[in-house]
């Protein structure tokens, strides 16, 4: 789907033209937004605009070379998005072309940043005087929705806590589980966050004649700062919420193994007197004696006693 947006008076504003005039409003878009185009609209788009579009597996690929260069076609930058589906966080990269006068954008899959970034445009809230102005407003609005995430997180990561740490016999399993799930979220911000500072510190390089742009630039550069130093912050809580479930986890455990522990010495003297009285020798006395079943029942019931009061004062139960 291609979605097209021009600047009108300094506001951003998306236009829905007629497939007639679909050439001319390419032609004059300040922003392309290719989103999971077919390959009739790649190949429309490609002539149209005399460019060859990225296939996916050059987006994804990771060497710095390969997400930030200049050719004779504009500035590329391949950026890192957060998406969401089924309840768990991923990545999604989206190419960036950069051009004198249009941004053309090339992704895949729903990412919340640009479905937000048309709902502002639609309000007339995106306020932008050239392509290169847009990007570095798409970034910061990513940087926003990074820490949103993290927040969410901190949140989250509040509540388990509680779980883990003031809730008697909670469910611990249960408090791994989401303590991986919220890890494995705050590692792909944390990644996000790490490709922004990279493609900021490009754009920086590549936009110097733009003042306004670049103290911009270096206050998103600012938040993504504080935003890793908290990530780095939430990991370490994570591992110390991880660490000490495990520990009362094992505690756990560790009960339920001394409890089999003193049943077994408890059991022990009597199953030995039980032995020795079931043997079947001809001269045994003590089959002799009226009250011999009685006192071997009472002496059972005596060597059983005596290690559990042992235990009992030595403080060991």
């Amino acid at each position: 789907m291609l979605r097209l947006f021009n600047i009108d008076n300094g506001m951003l504003k998306e236009q829905t033209p007629h497939e007639d005039l679909l050439k001319k409003a390419v032609d004059a878009a300040t922003w392309i937004d290719a989103h999971d185009p077919s390959d009739n609209e790649r190949a429309q788009l490609q002539e149209f605009l005399h460019t060859t579009l990225p296939e996916s597996d050059d987006v994804e690929e990771i060497e710095s070379s390969a997400r930030y260069f200049v050719d004779n076609i504009g500035i590329h930058v391949r950026s890192l998005f957060l998406a969401q589906s089924e309840g768990r966080h991923h990545t999604s990269t989206v190419a960036f072309i950069l051009q004198n006068e249009r941004l053309i954008t090339l992704r895949e899959g729903n990412l919340a940043d640009f479905r937000l970034f048309r709902l502002r445009a639609r309000r007339g809230q995106v306020m932008a005087h050239s392509p290169q102005e847009l990007l570095i407003i798409m970034l910061e609005q990513k940087v926003e929705n990074l820490a949103d995430a993290l927040e969410d997180i901190h949140r989250k990561l509040e509540d388990v806590s509680f779980i883990v740490l003031e809730v008697v016999d909670s469910d611990l399993e249960d408090a791994i589980d989401q303590l991986a799930k919220l890890e494995d979220s705050n590692g792909k911000i944390r990644l996000c966050l790490m490709d922004t500072q990279r493609s900021i510190s490009f754009l920086q390089r590549h936009l110097r004649h733009h003042a306004g742009l670049q103290e911009t630039a270096r206050e998103i550069m600012r938040d993504v700062d504080t935003l890793m130093s908290h990530t780095t912050f939430l990991f370490d809580k994570i591992n110390f919420l991880m660490d000490s479930t495990q520990g009362f986890i094992n505690i756990t455990q560790n009960k339920i193994i001394k409890i089999f522990s003193i049943a077994a010495v408890v059991f022990l003297p009597p199953t030995l007197v039980a032995s020795i009285y079931g043997m079947n020798f001809q001269y045994m006395p003590e089959l002799n004696i009226k009250l011999g079943y009685p006192g071997a029942l009472g002496l059972m019931v005596l060597v059983g006693i005596a290690p559990y009061w042992f235990f009992k004062r030595k403080g060991w139960l």
